[in-house]
C-alpha cells in the first residue's frame, strides 16, 4: 500500500513539475495580408507576439502568417478567425466589398486626414455603432485606419480634377470607387498585392494608397507621379476567435487585454507616420514627381464630392443602415475635435 501511495505522490509531483512546460505550448496563429517587410508585420505583429510571451513568462507563442503564406489571402482574414483556422487576424474592411458598412463611413471623401483621428474615432464609436456588425464568434481587438491617402500614377501627372478623367485607378472600397467616379476616373478593385503587376502591364493607370504600400509593395518602381490629395482613408480590423480567447488562462487573457483595445489604438498615429516615411523616401530617391492640391483645387474637389457623400448616405439608408447620417455626423464631430479643427 505504501509503495502505491509513493507512486501516486511521485506521479502528482511530476505532473506539477510538467504543467509549466505544458503551459508553454499555447500557440496563437496570427494571419494578415501584408508582406513581411511591411511596418505592421515588423513593428506591430511580431513585437506584439514577443510582448505576450514576455508577459506570460513564455507561456504564449504567436506564429505570424503574412502575405504569401497559406493564410495570407486578403479576402479571407475574417472568415479564418471566425472558423478558427487562425486565432487572430488583421484584415482590410473593404475586402470583400460591402462588409461592415457602418464602419466604412470613415472612408467617405474628405472626412479625415490623420490615422490618429481616424483610429481613435473608430474605436470611440465602436461600442455604439460598429460592434453589431461583427459576428459574436470574434473578439474585436482593434479598429484603425491609415493617414489620408494619395493618388499615384504611372504616366500622367494628376494635379487637377480634370487630369483624372478617363484614368483607371485602383481602389480599395466602394466609398473610394464613388469618389473616383465622381472625379471622372474609372475605379478598379484590386488587392494591394496585385497592383504592381497591373501597373507594370498598363492594365491600370494608377492607384490610391497612403505612402507606406509604395515602399512595402515597391510601387515606386512602377509609378512616377504622386498627388498628396488627402481625400480618403481605408480602415482595418484586428480580431480574435472568441472561443479561443475564452479558452485561455486568465494571465494570457490579461496580457491580450492590456496590449490591445485603447492601449493599441493610441499607437496608430505614430506608427502610420513611421510606416509612411519610407514610401516617400523611396519615391523621392527614384526621382518621382510630387505635387499637392492647391487650396482652390481642394475646395473644388470638396464641392464636387458633396453629391457623392449624399449618394453614399442614401444608399446606406436604403440598405438598412438607418442611422448612417447620425454616424457620419458623430464621426465629423470626433475627428474635428481630435484634429483641432473646432
Amino acid at each position: 500500500m505504501l509503495s502505491i501511495r509513493k507512486a501516486v505522490a511521485t506521479a502528482l509531483l511530476c505532473a506539477g513539475i510538467a504543467s509549466p512546460a505544458a503551459a508553454q505550448e499555447i500557440e496563437l496563429k496570427l494571419s494578415h495580408f501584408l508582406p513581411p517587410g511591411h511596418g505592421m508585420h515588423r513593428d506591430w505583429f511580431v513585437p506584439w507576439g514577443e510582448e505576450l510571451a514576455k508577459r506570460t513568462n513564455g507561456k504564449v507563442k504567436v506564429t505570424v502568417f503574412p502575405a504569401g503564406s497559406a493564410f495570407g489571402n486578403p479576402a479571407r482574414q475574417l472568415e479564418q478567425a471566425v472558423s478558427g483556422v487562425v486565432d487572430i487576424a488583421h484584415g482590410l474592411r473593404g475586402l470583400p466589398a460591402g462588409r461592415f458598412p457602418r464602419m466604412g463611413i470613415i472612408e467617405f471623401p474628405f472626412l479625415v486626414e490623420t490615422a490618429n483621428a481616424a483610429s481613435r474615432t473608430l474605436w470611440d464609436l465602436y461600442p455604439k455603432y460598429f460592434a453589431q456588425e461583427f459576428p459574436d464568434t470574434v473578439k474585436v481587438l482593434a479598429l484603425h485606419a491609415h493617414n489620408a491617402g494619395l493618388i499615384h500614377t504611372r504616366d500622367k501627372q494628376v494635379k487637377t480634377m480634370d487630369d483624372l478623367k478617363g484614368l483607371r485607378i485602383r481602389s480599395p472600397s466602394p466609398q473610394i470607387n464613388a469618389m473616383l467616379q465622381q472625379l471622372g476616373a474609372t475605379p478598379v478593385g484590386l488587392p494591394p498585392g496585385e497592383v504592381y503587376e497591373n501597373l507594370q502591364r498598363g492594365v491600370i493607370d494608377g492607384a490610391v494608397f497612403p505612402w507606406d504600400p509604395i515602399n512595402s509593395f515597391r510601387l515606386f518602381e512602377v509609378t512616377k507621379y504622386h498627388l498628396d490629395a488627402r481625400s480618403y482613408t481605408a480602415s482595418f480590423y484586428f480580431v480574435m476567435n472568441k472561443r479561443k480567447y475564452d479558452s485561455l488562462p486568465a494571465d494570457v487573457k490579461k496580457a491580450i487585454d492590456e496590449t490591445t483595445g485603447s492601449a493599441l489604438i493610441e499607437r496608430f498615429g505614430d506608427w502610420w507616420n513611421q510606416w509612411d516615411a519610407p514610401g516617400l523616401e523611396a519615391a523621392t530617391k527614384k526621382g518621382n514627381v510630387m505635387s499637392s492640391l492647391s487650396d482652390a483645387e481642394r475646395n473644388r474637389w470638396r464641392e464636387a464630392l458633396k453629391p457623392t457623400t449624399e449618394k453614399l448616405l442614401s444608399e446606406l439608408e436604403g440598405q438598412g443602415v438607418k442611422d448612417a447620417r447620425v454616424i457620419y455626423a458623430d464621426m465629423q464631430q470626433h475627428i474635428a475635435k481630435i484634429e483641432g479643427k473646432r
